[in-house]
């Protein structure tokens, strides 16, 4: 079920956190009710791209997070360092690894989810399952129950604009305060956050990963 578009009323600019900066990356905890890059009109010019910007001199764009999904981001610091970035995304280099309070008592203890996701045409920013879409994989693994609620680990292998949420509400149990693919008064924001991002340094070619704690 989705409700009507709220006024964009994003969080005080303190709440995004510097997890890490060097050279050639920043890293960061985008809040909940955050936009990732500017949205269409002069209010929605407050965005992670932007505050960091501010902060840390230009950063560049190389993958986003819903605006109430919360967590990290890693931006680049010059277009080489972006276009790198960028194509270990797309070669699926970056492990991304998801938590999220889902409605129900989601059985078993751990499966995937393989369906691909396309766009409506009439009805954006939704997305829907379709065979003839995109290819989306979502591996998830319970790690807490609760008599209303499940608390899922999340591992992407694609990177579908809505993937988790939509294939969570595929199995019947969206995520909570989901306004688009759930019940939006589940809970006062959406229980979706990405804690780890783990990759090679775009410079030095290292291991790298960097985890921020689950706020729900």
């Amino acid at each position: 079920m989705t409700h009507p578009p709220k006024p964009y009323n994003p969080p005080p600019p303190e709440l995004l956190k510097t997890v890490h900066i060097d050279d050639w990356i920043v890293v960061c905890d985008k809040p909940s009710g955050l936009l990732s890059v500017p949205g269409r009109g002069p209010e929605k010019s407050v965005c992670a791209s932007a505050l960091l910007s501010h902060r840390h001199g230009e950063v560049l764009t190389v993958h986003r997070l819903d605006m109430d999904t919360s967590g990290l981001m890693i931006f680049a610091r010059n277009k080489d360092v972006q276009r790198t970035l960028s194509m270990a995304f797309e070669k699926r280099q970056v492990a991304k690894g998801y938590e999220a309070l889902v409605s129900g008592a989601l059985q078993p203890q751990q499966g995937t989810v393989d369906a691909a996701i396309a766009k409506f045409s009439l009805n954006r920013p939704l997305r829907h399952l379709d065979p003839d879409g995109r290819e989306a994989i979502t591996h998830w693994t319970v790690t807490e129950r609760s008599e209303t609620w499940t608390r899922v680990s999340l591992t992407p292998e694609t990177g579908r604009s809505h993937q988790l949420r939509l294939h969570m509400a595929s199995l019947g149990h969206p995520i909570l305060g989901d306004v688009f693919y759930g019940d939006g008064n589940s809970h006062e924001r959406l229980c979706l956050h990405a804690g780890t991002l783990a990759l090679r340094h775009p410079h030095s070619g290292a291991e790298i990963q960097f985890d921020a704690p689950t706020p729900f």
